[in-house]
């Protein structure tokens, strides 16, 4: 393994010098309604949900909770659909200590249905189409200026907006706007697990100064541009501390740019990102919901 005590990345400092006058997320949000039950239908069959919550949530949303609750407040660059579930999804991410920036679309809010099963795993369907902030919107794209950002969806002129911060992690979700962009990355978070995270070298250029590699319950690994890689261990979560699995991806990408943006160096930095997905499987959906039966 690489030093797990001498990786940073270059313009950062020891913790507790320096701290981002803002950690904010450049991303969507989807309206999700979750149900539990103890296995997935089979074609045709029907089954019966023990419970159900519904929450603001998408990958975008996620991680400003997330940020809100470990610096206290964040910044959620979005758009919201312009009608009563994008009116409810801004008032419930208020409730969570989010400071939303959103243009209203001409379109409903986007949806999505997560299954939740007994084990954790979670499976999605989403209706609608994805509702990202687009750079030309009104928006105070200058409070960007220094933050910690973690761009999650949008087009290339948010992302561009998104890179005045001075710690920018993206994910690789994100690919079909950082392609071809020019932007450059400083660190590109990616599911080893998911063929929708899927990343090559040269796929980007500038090359991310760190690419990020999560593997669940087997940690992970991140490879410097400059050659060196930094292995974890993932948090240990008994199976009947599960809840769900939803939303661990997001949280984790949310703690490592807190942690960055507060002068962590790398292996410290995805140590909190590594505990921020272990208590997100620990809860019920991504924030804790209540569930009602």
């Amino acid at each position: 393994r690489g030093s797990r005590s001498r990786h940073a990345l270059s313009g950062s400092r020891s913790a507790g010098t320096v701290r981002a006058t803002n950690y904010a997320v450049v991303g969507h949000v989807e309206w999700c309604d979750f149900v539990r039950v103890e296995q997935l239908p089979l074609s045709g069959e029907i089954v019966h949900a023990d419970a159900h919550f519904a929450e603001p949530a998408g990958g975008g949303a996620v991680a400003a909770v997330e940020l809100a609750r470990l610096a206290g407040d964040a910044l959620f660059f979005t758009a919201l659909g312009d009608d009563e579930l994008g009116a409810r999804a801004r008032q419930r991410l208020g409730e969570l200590g989010v400071t939303v920036f959103a243009s209203e679309q001409r379109l409903p809010q986007r949806r999505a249905l997560v299954f939740l099963e007994q084990g954790g795993e979670r499976t999605i369907t989403v209706l609608g189409s994805r509702l990202g902030p687009a750079g030309a919107e009104p928006l105070p794209w200058q409070r960007l200026a220094g933050a910690a950002v973690y761009f999650a969806a949008g087009d290339r002129a948010a992302l561009e907006r998104a890179r005045q911060g001075r710690v920018l992690v993206a994910t690789a979700r994100a690919l079909d706007v950082l392609r071809g962009s020019g932007v450059a990355v400083d660190v590109l978070v990616r599911s080893g697990r998911d063929r929708g995270e899927r990343y090559e070298p040269g796929w980007l250029e500038p090359p991310p100064r760190v690419v990020v590699t999560t593997l669940g319950r087997d940690g992970g690994y991140a490879e410097l541009a400059g050659g060196g890689r930094l292995e974890w261990r993932a948090e240990t979560v008994a199976d009947d501390e599960v809840a769900d699995t939803y939303g661990a991806g997001d949280c984790f990408a949310a703690g490592l740019t807190w942690a960055l943006g507060s002068g962590r160096e790398l292996a410290e930095a995805l140590a909190v990102a590594a505990h921020c997905g272990a208590a997100c499987v620990r809860r019920q959906g991504p924030y804790g919901s209540q569930i009602a039966g």
